[in-house]
């Protein structure tokens, strides 16, 4: 038997303030997103900003629900409504931000497997990695190319391919 090991390679930025011009302003319209959200129960509020290759922003946030399953995260709420109103057009990147009440959220936030999932079918569906900006309240940022950094084996759908 062979061991397999798997790296992954992330930029980190001290804060919001070292990003480029483009990354900033995708934060900050993740973190404008967090007036959104609705998490009574969890008390944790999640907002996501998706940027489009025709430039539009589109942001999400978590909505959740007394029957826990029933809510949905962020990152496929901005991703969702962003196929939804732009059919086609290709996402380039997405900022994910949170906060939380009596918690201090000083490192990135990441994604759940559900949403990096989600988000790895647009990278399929586009044939291109997204730029991933994450952060928390405050504290550093990390900036990756693609969904394979935080969820290296994901499902690509290569088993669901008929031969014949």
């Amino acid at each position: 038997m062979e061991s397999v090991k798997r790296e992954v390679e992330l930029k980190e930025a001290k804060s919001i303030s070292e990003l480029s011009t483009s990354d900033r302003e995708l934060l900050e319209a993740a973190k404008a997103a967090l007036d959104g959200a609705w998490a009574p129960y969890s008390q944790f509020y999640v907002a996501a900003a998706v940027r489009l290759a025709n430039g539009e922003l589109i942001i999400g946030s978590n909505q959740e629900n007394m029957a826990y399953p029933s809510g949905l995260c962020a990152e496929r709420v901005a991703i969702f409504s962003a196929g939804a109103r732009f059919p086609g057009v290709p996402v380039e990147a997405i900022a994910v931000t949170a906060k939380s009440p009596g918690l201090l959220l000083d490192k990135p936030v990441l994604c759940c497997g559900a949403c990096l999932q989600s988000l790895s079918e647009y990278e399929k569906r586009y044939q291109q990695p997204m730029h991933m900006v994450l952060q928390g309240d405050s504290g550093p940022v990390w900036i990756a190319e693609g969904t394979k950094t935080f969820l290296p084996f994901q499902f690509d759908g290569e088993a669901l391919k008929n031969e014949n």
